[in-house]
């Protein structure tokens, strides 16, 4: 008897790149002439739980299109949060239109300690340790959102803030050098103007006078 005939070799499935969340499903409509157009608009956020997240909205004739389409612009807003000691560098406040979010660093084995779209950013991103809380009013997720996107977002690393103040200083110390190069040029250029003037001769008549 052969053995495995007619059984297919399962492949493994390949983990995705990035771990996937709905955090806004909602139906929308537009009015026109021609009547009312229904479409669906999502909020998702990925993330590789290694200090990389990102969002996207977008709206789509069916909920699987608007996912996709969330996705692809989702990739293209990724940002990598910085991590010191296991958590956030500093506390930060950020604010987007009615939303305002405070996040601020943990102790270790503290985990995160937020809740509704913020909890769910910082941990798609890795973040091991970090606090956090709602100072707006509204429960919209879209804002909230954006407001927490806001406040990771001014995280810099240390090493870009470094390079920036090298940069900045070098900018400085070549733009004084140039100047002091050019008033050397025009020093230079007097002396030459002055060792190169003719002799100042006046003309003598010689001729007797009549």
């Amino acid at each position: 008897m052969q053995q495995g005939k007619g059984r297919k070799f399962r492949r493994k499935k390949e983990k995705p790149e990035f771990d996937q969340q709905i955090i806004d499903l909602a139906r929308v409509t537009r009015v026109t002439e021609g009547g009312k157009q229904l479409s669906f608009r999502v909020c998702i956020i990925i993330g590789d739980r290694k200090s990389r997240v990102g969002y996207g909205v977008a709206k789509g004739k069916d909920v699987q299109i608007a996912v996709e389409k969330a996705v692809r612009q989702a990739k293209k807003n990724l940002m990598t949060i910085p991590l010191v000691n296991g958590t956030i560098p500093h506390k930060v406040i950020a604010k987007f239109k009615a939303a305002r979010i405070m996040i601020k660093p943990a102790p270790q084995g503290s985990g995160i300690i937020a809740g509704g779209a913020t909890r769910s950013i910082l941990d798609l991103a890795g973040v091991p340790n970090a606090s956090a809380k709602t100072l707006g009013k509204t429960n919209n997720k879209l804002t909230n959102t954006m407001a927490t996107f806001a406040a990771l977002n001014s995280f810099l690393p240390q090493a870009v803030r470094l390079a920036k103040e090298k940069s900045s200083t070098e900018k400085k110390s070549e733009k004084s050098s140039e100047t002091v190069k050019v008033e050397e040029k025009v020093e230079e250029k007097k002396v030459i103007k002055k060792t190169t003037k003719k002799p100042i001769t006046k003309k003598t008549d010689d001729a007797p006078k009549a």
